[in-house]
């Protein structure tokens, strides 16, 4: 093997999880020998390029903060004003008549979204500046692991790769996991379809009520800066700005109440939203002129027996575990496994026993996995109803700011120590959140065909006890503040899922907001 082709760590695939952990890598361990071998060529085009495009808090701070690319995200990327959700409202030919769910202003933890072609050359650009070996253009045709200490072997059609460490980051192609028979199934079976217009779709447009544009007072004409979700029964419709000035607009659909054969070509989709989503329909179809791409996925979500292995190999972002999109978590999953991995590697080169913390690794990420996807499974029936869909989002957002976000932000994500002096805790946590989502089904059926015409406006930044979490992660502690905060985060979960379970059966929005506006 020629002393150049021999590595520390070699990344396959060097889309946004790869190209990531190869800039943390080298930030963390600068004398690493890094590797990313990409089967794309560069650069790759923006706009028309993957989706993936909105963040939330803790994908967020680890593309700006963790990896230090503040700069480039606050001058070529947009930010985003939060999640915002338009409940189903009659025929839903008309915005203003929906239950509306979102932020007047930024949470003090931020949120952006994301052009990802834009954003993939400036990290391919990136790693190499900091001394990574980018190759791209190459397929990977072999995989030799290593069942002892010696490297293991990656093949192209040029070359040949020792590696110590071997991380697939090739997404769906799924290249270890597929080899290593490390495919799992999961419970949630939904379908999504998605394109991308050159124009900038601004819902707030949308109407000329005065009353409606007069909800949104702080941030007036600002609603299109958020990720904009239209819910109705078993799907959602996604439109996301980006900053080429595209708009990336997708259908999610529950398998078991929409098939994929109803999405699966443009003509199809702009027929299942004049059916479900007339008013999209109706702002889209000027555009079509200017389409710019179409795909989809069918039985999107999956997961994997094994991500961290002691024989110094992992699976990271798509190549691991796939969610679902409603809550933007794919960028956070990217962030926590890289987390996790980067402390093995740094582990194992400091000769500390890191094969004891792959097996604890693997379990917490597969076990965050496993809450995360409470939050979608069997839940998509709900999507449309406006009075039990409100009390569900601020029951899950408060749930991932008090748990795992505020491990990430505190920087206690691959501390062991800080996990066994609340597992307890959050073992008890993982449990009512289980139970809370069933509430949500309950509440669902007991209201279900009942549903006020009614038009109203959630602000979730005006809820005390939100805004007071969001600000929680951003906040400074000390090694002896952050487990009497993380308990008094649980705390709040606890009276709050105290305070929903009494809403149960309430058919009334206007009734559920004002319940949850009081909590502190």
């Amino acid at each position: 093997m020629k002393a150049e082709n021999q590595y520390d760590v070699v990344i396959l695939g060097g889309g946004l999880a790869g190209l990531t952990l190869s800039l943390q890598l080298r930030k963390q361990l600068p004398d690493l020998r890094v590797l990313v071998l990409e089967r794309r060529m560069h650069p790759v085009p923006e706009a028309a390029f993957k989706i993936g495009e909105s963040s939330v808090e803790i994908g967020a701070h680890y593309f700006a903060r963790v990896l230090g690319l503040e700069e480039h995200i606050q001058r070529d990327q947009l930010p985003k004003l939060g999640l915002r959700y338009f409940f189903s409202g009659g025929d839903n030919s008309r915005i203003e008549k929906r239950v509306e769910m979102g932020g007047n202003k930024f949470f003090p933890a931020p949120s952006y979204q994301f052009d990802r072609g834009r954003f993939e050359n400036f990290l391919g650009q990136r790693a190499r500046e900091v001394g990574v070996d980018f190759t791209y253009g190459c397929k990977v045709t072999g995989i030799r692991l290593s069942d002892d200490d010696t490297d293991h072997v990656v093949e192209t059609r040029d070359e040949c790769y020792s590696t110590r460490w071997l991380v697939d980051a090739s997404g769906r192609t799924n290249l270890l996991k597929t080899q290593l028979g490390l495919e799992k199934s999961v419970g949630h079976h939904a379908h999504s379809a998605w394109f991308r217009i050159n124009e900038r779709i601004k819902v707030d447009d949308w109407s000329d009520d005065v009353s409606w544009q007069q909800r949104n007072h702080d941030k007036s004409g600002q609603r299109w800066l958020s990720t904009n979700h239209f819910m109705g029964d078993g799907y959602w419709v996604w439109f996301i700005p980006l900053a080429s000035g595209s708009t990336s607009i997708g259908i999610v659909v529950d398998g078991d109440m929409h098939s994929f054969e109803t999405i699966d070509s443009y003509k199809k989709c702009m027929a299942w939203l004049e059916k479900h989503e007339p008013q999209c329909a109706a702002e889209i179809e000027p555009l079509e002129d200017r389409l710019q791409d179409f795909a989809g996925f069918e039985n999107y979500s999956y997961s994997a027996q094994q991500v961290f292995s002691e024989k110094r190999w992992a699976l990271t972002g798509e190549a691991g575990v796939f969610l679902d999109p409603f809550y933007s978590p794919g960028s956070d999953f990217i962030a926590m496994s890289n987390t996790f991995l980067t402390s093995l590697i740094e582990q194992e080169r400091e000769g500390r026993p890191y094969e004891m913390y792959a097996g604890f690794y693997n379990e917490i990420y597969l076990k965050l996995f496993e809450g995360n996807l409470s939050l979608y499974e069997k839940q998509y029936p709900l999507f449309g109803n406006g009075t039990v869909m409100p009390a569900k989002v601020v029951w899950d957002f408060a749930y991932y700011w008090s748990f795992p976000a505020f491990f990430f932000f505190h920087e206690r994500l691959a501390d062991l120590r800080s996990f066994a002096s609340a597992e307890d805790a959050l073992n008890g946590l993982r449990d009512l959140n289980a139970e809370m989502q069933k509430s949500f089904r309950a509440w669902h059926a007991a209201t279900k065909g009942d549903m006020p015409d009614t038009a109203m406006f959630f602000d979730v930044t005006e809820i005390p006890l939100m805004y007071r979490l969001n600000l929680g992660l951003t906040e400074p502690l000390s090694e002896e503040e952050f487990l009497p905060r993380l308990m008094a985060n649980i705390a709040d979960l606890e009276n709050l899922a105290v305070e929903i379970k009494r809403l149960v059966n309430v058919k009334e929005p206007a009734k559920v907001y004002k319940a949850l506006s009081a909590l502190v």
